[in-house]
C-alpha cells in the first residue's frame, strides 16, 4: 500500500526568523500547524496575530480540520499563537513530555507561585519519546531531541521531520545550548540520531538567520547535513563539537523575545493571568541570568 500524500506548507516570520508549518494530509483534510508565532511587540507590550492570521487563512482556503497544534519546545525567541489557534479551529496542543523540566526552571526564575502548574497540565497531549500519532491517514512519530532545551522533541512525519532549534541549514550550523537545562554533548547526541536516519529524509527547521544576506530556507536533508553542515558533518566528534559549541555560545547574547517568550512559553502559549487591574504584565528578573 503505497504512503499517504504529504503537503507541507511554511510561513516564514521576519520578525523573529521563525518558521512555522502547516501539514496536511489531503486525502482526510486533517492538519497540524507546527511552532506558531504570536507577533509581539517589546518597546510597546502590545501582541497582535498578523502571522497566525496568514496560517488561520492557509487552514480556512485548503477547507482543513486542525487535529494537531504542535510545540518542538519551549521557544526563547518567539511567542507561541497555539492558543488563539486552538480558539480558532480546536485541535489538540501538543509538545514533549520533559516540559515539566522547563517549568520547573523557570517557574522558579519568574517567581510564577503556586498556581503555575509545573506538570505540563498547560497543554493537551504530553509525547514520550518514539511514541506514535496520526495526522488523518499521516503516521507520526516523536522523538525526544534535547541539547538546545531538555524538551525539545522532533516529530517525523512521512519523509520529513520537523527538527525545532536541533540544527539549522547547513551552512549556519546547530542550535545553542547555553540556555538552563542545555547541554552540547546531548545535542550532538540527538543530531547524531536525526541524522542516522535515512539520507533522503527531509528536514524541515524552525529558524533561518540568512548568513551571508541569502534568501531564508527552511529545508534540507539528512544527507545535505552529513556533508556540510559546518558545525556538526560527518567527521565532526563529540568532543571538537561541544568545545566549539560552549566556545560559541559565550560570545552570543540573549535573544532579544527570551525572558517575555519563555514565560508565555511555558504557559503553552497562555498569557500570565490578569492582576486586580485586569492588566497581564511580564516579568524582568534583574541580575538572575
Amino acid at each position: 500500500m503505497p504512503m499517504p500524500t504529504l503537503q507541507i506548507e511554511s510561513f516564514f516570520d521576519p520578525a523573529t526568523s521563525t518558521v512555522s508549518h502547516l501539514v496536511l494530509d489531503p486525502d482526510s483534510r486533517a492538519c497540524a500547524v507546527i511552532d506558531s508565532v504570536l507577533d509581539f511587540d517589546p518597546k510597546s507590550g502590545r501582541t497582535s496575530t498578523a502571522s497566525a492570521e496568514r496560517i488561520a487563512a492557509r487552514i480556512r482556503a485548503l477547507d482543513a480540520r486542525v487535529e494537531w497544534i504542535l510545540e518542538t519546545h519551549v521557544h526563547a525567541d518567539h511567542l507561541s499563537a497555539a492558543p488563539w489557534l486552538q480558539q480558532q479551529f480546536g485541535g489538540r496542543l501538543g509538545i514533549g513530555e520533559h516540559i515539566a523540566t522547563v517549568q520547573a526552571v523557570f517557574g522558579r526564575l519568574f517567581n510564577a507561585g503556586r498556581d503555575f502548574a509545573r506538570d505540563g497540565s498547560q497543554f493537551d497531549h504530553l509525547f514520550r519519546d518514539g511514541e506514535h500519532f496520526t495526522i488523518g491517514n499521516l503516521q507520526a512519530e516523536a522523538l525526544h531531541t534535547p541539547g538546545h532545551t531538555p524538551a525539545c522533541m522532533s516529530y517525523r512525519i512521512g519523509d520529513a521531520v520537523f527538527v525545532g532549534d536541533t540544527l539549522f541549514m547547513p551552512d549556519y550550523g546547530s542550535a545553542r545550548c547555553d540556555f538552563p537545562g542545555g547541554d552540547a554533548r546531548t545535542l550532538y547526541r540527538s543530531v547524531q540520531r536525526l541524522l542516522a536516519l535515512p539520507p533522503d529524509t527531509r528536514l524541515l527547521l524552525c529558524h533561518d538567520y540568512s548568513p551571508g544576506g541569502r534568501a531564508p530556507c527552511w529545508e534540507s536533508t539528512v544527507a545535505d547535513q552529513r556533508a556540510h553542515n559546518i558545525h556538526v558533518h560527518e567527521g565532526v566528534s563529540e568532543e571538537d563539537f561541544a568545545a566549539m559549541r560552549t566556545a560559541r555560545d559565550a560570545t552570543l547574547d540573549t535573544p532579544v523575545l527570551m525572558l517575555p517568550s519563555v514565560q508565555v512559553n511555558m504557559r503553552a502559549g497562555h498569557l500570565p493571568p490578569a492582576e486586580d487591574n485586569g492588566v497581564r504584565y511580564l516579568k524582568i528578573p534583574l541580575d538572575a541570568l
